[in-house]
């Protein structure tokens, strides 16, 4: 199992990949929206900003997020941790009910970029 500080390395290097990405990626991670990311086995929550290509943690805390966020990301900390290694494609695990995303429908519009 992950630990939480393999999971915000992880996000991390996620915010890092998506600052250095070009074209589709980078025009669909150009948005300014809070973000939160469960940790299902953990029970913990990292919450932030997408803002600039990049997430920006500002907060851990235990449990379900405290404010519903603009993105919503729920999965295990080993899935997390597996998408980022590029072990698991975000698609596939997310049709498989593996990883929960939750957004404005607009945002999803712009989001499909990345699966």
């Amino acid at each position: 199992m992950a630990t939480i500080e393999e999971c915000r390395t992880a996000l991390e290097r996620l915010s890092d990949n998506m600052a250095s990405a070009e074209g589709d990626v980078r025009a669909a991670t150009a948005l300014d929206r809070s973000v939160t990311c469960r940790i299902t086995d953990l029970d913990m929550t990292f919450s932030g900003r997408l803002e600039n290509g990049r997430i920006a943690v500002h907060d851990t805390s235990p449990g379900p997020p405290a404010q519903k966020a603009q993105i919503r990301l729920a999965m295990t900390g080993d899935d997390l941790v597996a998408m980022v290694d590029g072990q698991l494609h975000f698609a596939k695990a997310w049709a498989s009910g593996r990883v929960r995303l939750e957004a404005s429908f607009r945002d999803l519009l712009r989001l499909r970029t990345l699966l």
